[in-house]
C-alpha cells in the first residue's frame, strides 16, 4: 500500500518484508491444522474483503490524523498497528440477515463499525458531531443496532457486562447468534470485567471475549499492572474455553474466531481469545511524543516489521491462488498479476474513503441545535426550572 510520511509511524514508511518476519506469517498458519482448514476456505474474494478491510480501517484513521492536523477535530483514538485484531476476527462473524451477529468496539476497534456495514462518512460524521451523527452530535462513541453495532463508552470496561447481556438474550431466545466484544489489557483490572467473564462462563453464553493486549494502558506498561504470564489462560480460570492468535496477523485472528464462534455457536460458550499486538501511537493523537519515550526504538522496531497490512500484502502476492481468477497456482506463479490485483483494490478504497470524508466535512453546515441535547434523553427538567435559584452547597 501507499505509505503517507506525514501521518503513519516512520516504521511503515520506510517498511520493507523481513525475510524471517514473514517466514514466521506462512508458518503460524501451517501450525495448527484446524486454523489452516478455516484458512484454506477462503477463495479470492474473501481475501481481499479482508484486505480492503485492513485497509478501510488504515486510511480512516489518517483522515482522522490529518483532520487534527488541519484544525477540523481536536484529537482522534487510533487503532494504528492493531487493525488485524479486529478486522479478523468480524469477518469470522456472521455480518448480515436476521442471525447476524452483534459486536460491541471499543475506540480502538473503529474499523468493526465498517466491517459491520456501517457507512463510513457517519463513523467520520461521529467525530464532526454533526446533527446527522449516529449519536445526533451528542457522543463521537457511535454504533448502529441496524447493523449489529454496539457503542461503546468511555468506560473501556463498560461493555463487557453489556455483551454478556446480548448473549443472555440470544441464549433465551435459543438464536444462533453470538456477541463479541474486545477488553482492553488495562480494562481486565476493573470488577466489571471480571463479572461479565464469570456470567457468561457460568451461564454458557455464545459470547466471545477478546483480550487485546497493546502492552500499554494508557501510560502505563503491561508489567506495571500485570503480574501473569500473559492472557492466553485467563478463559480457564472461569471454566471456559481460551486460546490466543496473532494480533498483527489477520489470518490467525480470522480463524481463532471463526473456531471460537462455531463453539459458541454449539452451545459450549463463552471463549476467551487473547491477541498480542502494538500501539504504534499514543493512546490519542495528542500525546504521540510522549508514547515514543514509553518503549525503547528497538520495540517500535520489532512491531513495525510486523505491520499488519504489509505482511498481508506480501502474504497475497505470493499466495497460491490467482487474485483475478481465483484459480489455484503454485506459489509465486500469479505474483505480478496478484500484485496489480491489489493495487486496484487500494485505489478503490482510497476513492471510498476520501468520498465519505468529503461528505461527512459537507455535514458541519447541519450542526444541533443547543435545546436538542434535552430531547431523548431518560427525564426532561421541570417546567420551571429556569426560574429556581440555584443551590447553595457548604
Amino acid at each position: 500500500m501507499k505509505r503517507y510520511p506525514a501521518f503513519e509511524p516512520p516504521e511503515y514508511v520506510d517498511w520493507s518484508p523481513d525475510p524471517d518476519v514473514m517466514r514466521e506469517y506462512r508458518e503460524k498458519i501451517e501450525r495448527d491444522p484446524t486454523r489452516r482448514g478455516y484458512v484454506e476456505e477462503l477463495d479470492a474474494g474473501r481475501l481481499l474483503d479482508l484486505y480492503r478491510g485492513l485497509l478501510r480501517f488504515r486510511l480512516h484513521d489518517i483522515s482522522l490524523k490529518r483532520w487534527v492536523r488541519q484544525g477540523v477535530i481536536s484529537k482522534a483514538w487510533l487503532g494504528t498497528g492493531e487493525e488485524a485484531t479486529t478486522i479478523g476476527p468480524v469477518h469470522a462473524l456472521e455480518r448480515s440477515g436476521p442471525e447476524s451477529d452483534v459486536v460491541g468496539p471499543m475506540i480502538r476497534n473503529a474499523g468493526a463499525c465498517h466491517e459491520m456495514g456501517m457507512p463510513l462518512s457517519d463513523m467520520f460524521r461521529g467525530y464532526l458531531a454533526s446533527a446527522d451523527s449516529p449519536s445526533r452530535g451528542r457522543d463521537l462513541h457511535i454504533g448502529s443496532r441496524a447493523h449489529g453495532v454496539v457503542a461503546p463508552i468511555s468506560m473501556v470496561s463498560g461493555l463487557a457486562p453489556v455483551i454478556a447481556g446480548y448473549g443472555l438474550a440470544f441464549r433465551m431466545r435459543r438464536a444462533r447468534r453470538l456477541a463479541l466484544t474486545w477488553v482492553g489489557d488495562g480494562a481486565t483490572k476493573t470488577g466489571s470485567v471480571h463479572e461479565a467473564f464469570n456470567l457468561a462462563a457460568v451461564r454458557r453464553l455464545p459470547v466471545i471475549y477478546i483480550i487485546q493486549n497493546n502492552q500499554v494502558a494508557l501510560g502505563t506498561h503491561l508489567e506495571q499492572h500485570h503480574a501473569a504470564d500473559g492472557f492466553a489462560d485467563w478463559g480457564r480460570l472461569y471454566g471456559a474455553a481460551a486460546a490466543s492468535f496473532d494480533g498483527n496477523h489477520v489470518l490467525d485472528a480470522y480463524a481463532a474466531t471463526r473456531w471460537a464462534a462455531e463453539r459458541c455457536r454449539s452451545g459450549v460458550g463463552p471463549v476467551f481469545l487473547a491477541a498480542e499486538t502494538f500501539r504504534m501511537g499514543g493512546h490519542a493523537t495528542h500525546d504521540e511524543a510522549e508514547a515514543r519515550q514509553l518503549f525503547s526504538d528497538d520495540t517500535f522496531a520489532y512491531w513495525g516489521r510486523r505491520d499488519p497490512i504489509g505482511c498481508f500484502e506480501e502474504w497475497l502476492v505470493g499466495c497460491s491462488l490467482d487474485l483475478n481468477s481465483g484459480a489455484r497456482v503454485d506459489p509465486g506463479a500469479a505474483e505480478s498479476s496478484n500484485r496489480e490485483r491489489l493495487a486496484d483494490c487500494e485505489a478503490s478504497v482510497v476513492a471510498e474513503v476520501e468520498e465519505a470524508a468529503e461528505e461527512a466535512l459537507a455535514s458541519r453546515e447541519n450542526m444541533p441545535r443547543p435545546d436538542e441535547a434535552l430531547e431523548d434523553v431518560y427525564a426532561e427538567p421541570p417546567e420551571d426550572a429556569g426560574q429556581r435559584p440555584a443551590p447553595y452547597y457548604d
